[in-house]
């Protein structure tokens, strides 16, 4: 039998990486993982989830939004927000992450690496350490491929990292824009012009499409869009950009139908590109498509049967949470554990300012499958906690099944939208219907009350259905 240094090797270590080189070390499995070392935690910890959502709550905080309802528009817990005001608590919080992730790693006996791996052949990895001419050699029976995106990059447009900036180098701000540019409207773009927007910038979007974040409901989008206009926030949809002139104080934008935009900063969000160009893939076998990404069957794997892959670095959906759970059964996999699939109802989160989160269908998707559903909503402007909370804006929106009264989709607007679809997720997954959510009694005051709310008012409808019906 061929020896290896290692029964798993995992190239990265964000949430898929960890998960997977964890999972093998549970198994009481000998597990390397390989990262550079100013990137320990992946994408995830340092550059992408975790910053950007502190930087969220940093401005929600430092803006006094959310209790302007309460004390007035002009609220601000701080008047002269910086960005080293921002910066601070951000850079807490991912310093805590990296520790937790080390400790985890340390914690389950698994090796970690630090430098950039590529592949000599299928099972051997080449590590080039930190310092020039450090290089480590490891061999591995299984490997598996976590190694996240990077921020695609228009060829044309000239990132200067200072006014032209790519969605990672908003962290390497030296001060809030009075106005900002963002190209491309699809969620990390939103985030930001929100983000942006509420710290009092000029913000402009523009997007080559119609219509944004088209896989969400309508209705919500269109309360976002309602929202971020209050904020000053202006939407140019159907345009192109041909061209970013940069100036000594300012950036003027141009777009194909000859707008010109000025604004103090740019910032592109045109999707993400697989970090996979330096792992010399082909001496293992592998080749990603054009944009850095690598296929993989229903269990993780690639073409070659020792290889997984898991994380954004396979597409579709390139969610943190997702990634975890196929680091793990990439794991199980490999070395033969059972293990149960992914549940195929999973929660979409966007952590714009509000807040949208849903899971399960949309209208759209049951009108055209001609599924008979009827709609039940929720509004925080009537239940006690979003008037103690400060949300008069909030929604929640229950679509409900007038054959078996199962609920089909739960879609969420405003605060603790991410944590409230849980709600519904778990009543989903059951087989629940909305007479458990009538029937349930809910903690008051509370925002998950919106869902007996919600409940209550699809019965309503159903039950006059059914008398006109009768």
């Amino acid at each position: 039998m061929t020896s290896y240094d290692y029964d798993l090797i995992v190239i990265g270590s964000g949430p898929g990486g960890q998960k997977a080189a964890i999972a093998g070390a549970k198994l009481g499995k000998r597990v390397a993982i390989i990262d550079k070392s100013d990137m320990v935690g992946g994408v995830c910890a340092n550059t992408g989830t975790i910053p950007s959502k502190t930087l969220r709550e940093a401005v929600l905080f430092l803006t006094g939004m959310s209790q302007r309802e309460l004390y007035g528009a002009s609220y601000r817990v701080k008047q002269d927000i910086t960005i080293s005001d921002l910066m601070s608590r951000t850079q807490h919080v991912v310093g805590r992450e990296v520790q937790v992730v080390r400790a985890q790693l340390h914690r389950n006996q698994v090796d970690l690496i630090t430098g950039m791996g590529r592949f000599v052949d299928p099972h051997t990895i080449s590590v080039e350490g930190a310092h020039r001419g450090d290089h480590t050699r490891i061999t591995g029976e299984f490997v598996v491929i976590a190694t996240g995106t990077t921020p695609a990059r228009p060829s044309q447009v000239d990132f200067d990292e200072e006014r032209i900036l790519d969605s990672d180098e908003v962290f390497a701000l030296e001060e809030i824009p009075s106005s900002l540019v963002v190209v491309g409207a699809g969620v990390i773009g939103i985030e930001y012009a929100s983000m942006f927007a509420a710290l009092g910038s000029r913000v402009t979007v523009v997007e080559q499409r119609e219509k944004m974040l088209e896989f969400c409901d309508p209705e919500i989008v269109e309360s976002l869009k309602f929202h971020l206009r209050d904020q000053a926030v202006t939407f140019r949809f159907g345009e192109k950009v041909v061209n970013v002139a940069v100036g000594d104080k300012q950036t003027v934008t141009t777009l194909a139908s000859g707008k010109r935009i000025p604004a103090a900063a740019v910032m592109y969000s045109a999707g993400r590109q697989g970090t996979t160009d330096r792992l010399d893939l082909a001496n293992a076998g592998l080749e990603a498509d054009n944009r850095g990404r690598l296929s993989v069957d229903e269990h993780y794997r690639t073409p070659v049967e020792h290889i997984y892959a898991v994380g954004d670095v396979i597409g579709f959906p390139a969610l943190a949470a997702t990634s975890m759970d196929q680091g793990r059964l990439a794991a199980y996999h490999a070395f033969g554990e059972p293990a149960r699939e992914l549940a195929a109802l999973q929660p979409i989160g966007i952590y714009t300012i509000p807040e949208i989160s849903y899971v399960g269908a949309t209208e759209a998707e049951l009108t055209s499958s001609a599924v008979p559903y009827e709609v039940g909503i929720a509004r925080y402007r009537e239940l006690a906690r979003g008037q103690i909370v400060g949300d008069a804006y909030g929604m929640l929106k229950l679509l409900v099944s007038t054959v078996d009264r199962k609920l089909l989709g739960v879609h969420v607007f405003g605060t603790g939208a991410t944590d409230l679809v849980h709600i519904g997720q778990a009543v989903m997954g059951c087989g629940g219907t909305v007479d458990y959510l009538v029937d349930t009694v809910f903690n008051y005051p509370t925002l998950s009350e919106a869902y007996k709310v919600a409940a209550l008012d699809a019965t309503n409808k159903i039950r006059a259905l059914d008398r006109f019906n009768t």
